[in-house]
């Protein structure tokens, strides 16, 4: 029995063990994706996103979040098989396979009352003002390559909005609904205003490796099905949000 057993597994293998997918993403860009202090579980509309598509694809996975350059980093070296939320900027695609977008947000400029400046027809109005952003986001390709005085020592866009609230930095640039959600954590909303111009409207992806065409092929496919199927629209609703036109 025993020499049939193994001439058995010698013939066709051990079955093979499903592939597990690491799959991360920023831990500071609640609302969206983010870890509530007490729990190790990460929660937010894009982590809901992920989740829904990934069980409809039937992929077994590992979610964890990290600070926005190692999740950068470890896509890069290949120590994730998929990461989010990557604006759709020119840049981002010409490094990652973008597949999406899961949802679209609006990228706002936000200051205080101090600040003179009403509204903005075009990138040099700013020139005057020294303008907080994250290190390491991309914004929009114009406004990414523009001139401007700009200070990126935030590590985070709390921290950018704590920046601003301090009086450090004139003006910062961030999706609308996650810097109003870290202005309401300080019960802020009355020192701050957003200009009525938005700098552009961002579809967010998900990325792959650049020659990674078979975990995105199946991950767009998931994502096509539950679209289709109007499955995703209750997680938008939950979180205030629409649906990606």
């Amino acid at each position: 029995m025993r020499y049939l057993l193994l001439t058995l597994l010698l013939a066709f293998g051990a079955a093979p063990r499903a592939e597990q997918w690491r799959v991360v993403g920023d831990e500071q860009f609640a609302p969206y994706s983010f870890v509530p202090i007490g729990s190790e579980r990460p929660q937010g509309l894009d982590v809901e996103l992920v989740e829904a598509i990934l069980a409809a694809a039937r992929v077994d996975y590992r979610l964890r979040l990290y600070p926005w350059p190692r999740v950068k980093l470890m896509l890069e070296r290949g120590d994730a098989t998929m990461a989010f939320q990557f604006a759709g900027t020119p840049e981002r695609r010409a490094q990652y396979r973008l597949v999406g977008p899961i949802r679209s947000g609006a990228t706002v400029f936000m200051t205080t009352h101090k600040t003179a400046i009403q509204d903005w027809q075009q990138l040099g109005d700013l020139a005057p003002y020294v303008l907080g952003q994250v290190r390491g986001y991309a914004y929009e390709a114009a406004f990414d390559a523009a001139d401007l005085g700009r200070d990126t020592s935030a590590q985070n866009p709390r921290q950018l909005v704590s920046m601003l609230l301090a009086g450090r930095i004139d003006i910062i640039v961030g999706d609308r609904t996650q810097l109003l959600y870290f202005v309401a954590e300080q019960h802020a909303e009355q020192r701050v205003r957003i200009l009525p111009r938005p700098l552009v409207e961002m579809p967010r992806y998900v990325a792959f490796a650049k020659d990674d065409e078979a975990h995105a092929e199946r991950f767009a496919e998931a994502l096509r099905r539950l679209q289709q199927a109007g499955t995703l629209e209750p997680i938008y609703r939950r979180w205030g949000q629409s649906p990606p036109l």
